[in-house]
């Protein structure tokens, strides 16, 4: 028995990022950033449809109170429903910062989306991490990223992960009920071999799951930040990786082609078995 499965779909993603399971829809869904597209892999019969879109598209996460996606493009936070069509911006909290781009997001238990920005060409120190609440208000909550990655939260929601990959270092706060960030700490360092911590996603467990950009690699981590286990894909940018199906029992991990056009299989969505569950999906409450 092989260790990973490839979704066939005579495709490849030049940046594929975002994974997000959605049981309203029995579906996947991830983008690829630079075509830019949105992906559906169907969990019904394994058809996978595409949605091109006008810009660079990080990330979807869904609504529970309306229909469709809030989504994060390049010119910031908006609605987005797929059928039929539409895009309706909402705010676009970097107007000063033209070239800053949307990167990744997670929604927590509160219905609160937690979003990242970054400069689009990875050289400069502007990205930051956000916070847009039901009501549509949106706060900054940390500064000084090049490249922001991977919120992840703790079961119980009181510990929010976020990285800043360029660095190498995955970050710890404290998360309080009204959506504070306190005690900002260096929960990981990636060793130089690890290649760069890029997309991740907590267990039921409390554990902590890294995708490393570089080094084609999909790690668990525990709650002290050691590292218990590591999956080799073959590919080397893996980006992002998340729970899916019914059962929370299946991991998807997304990959980018960008710099990496000779291998094979770069771009390519995998199915691994993390032997672990998941934690259902949290949805924005506005």
């Amino acid at each position: 028995m092989t260790d990973f499965h490839i979704i066939e779909r005579g495709a490849r993603d030049q940046l594929g990022e975002g994974p997000l399971w959605s049981a309203r829809d029995n579906a996947l869904y991830w983008v690829d950033i630079l075509s830019p597209a949105l992906h559906r892999y169907s969990m019904s019969d394994q058809s996978v449809q595409t949605w091109v879109m006008p810009e660079m598209l990080g990330w979807v996460i869904e609504r529970k109170n309306a229909s469709g996606f809030i989504a994060g493009f390049q010119s910031g936070f908006a609605a987005l429903v797929l059928e039929p069509f539409s895009i309706m911006p909402m705010i676009d909290p970097e107007k000063h910062l033209p070239n800053n781009r949307m990167n990744d997001a997670k929604a927590d238990l509160s219905g609160r989306i937690w979003a990242g920005t970054m400069d689009v060409g990875i050289k400069l120190q502007t990205g930051s991490l956000y916070r847009l609440d039901p009501d549509h208000t949106i706060h900054k909550v940390d500064n000084d990223y090049r490249i922001t990655n991977g919120p992840a939260l703790s079961p119980d929601n009181h510990r929010l992960y976020h990285t800043d990959s360029a660095r190498g270092l995955i970050y710890s706060f404290d998360l309080t009920a009204d959506g504070q960030l306190l005690n900002k700490s260096t929960f990981i360092t990636f060793a130089a071999d690890w290649g760069k911590p890029d997309g991740m996603t907590v267990d039921a467990e409390g554990c902590l799951w890294v995708a490393h950009w570089g080094t084609g690699q999909v790690s668990r981590f525990d709650s002290d930040g050691v590292r218990m286990r590591s999956l080799q894909l073959p590919a080397s940018q893996i980006t992002s990786c998340t729970f899916a199906g019914p059962g929370l029992d299946r991991m998807f991990v997304t990959s980018a082609a960008v710099d990496a056009d000779s291998e094979t299989h770069a771009g390519a969505l995998f199915e691994i078995d993390p032997y672990v569950r998941g934690l259902p999906t949290a949805q924005f409450g506005g």
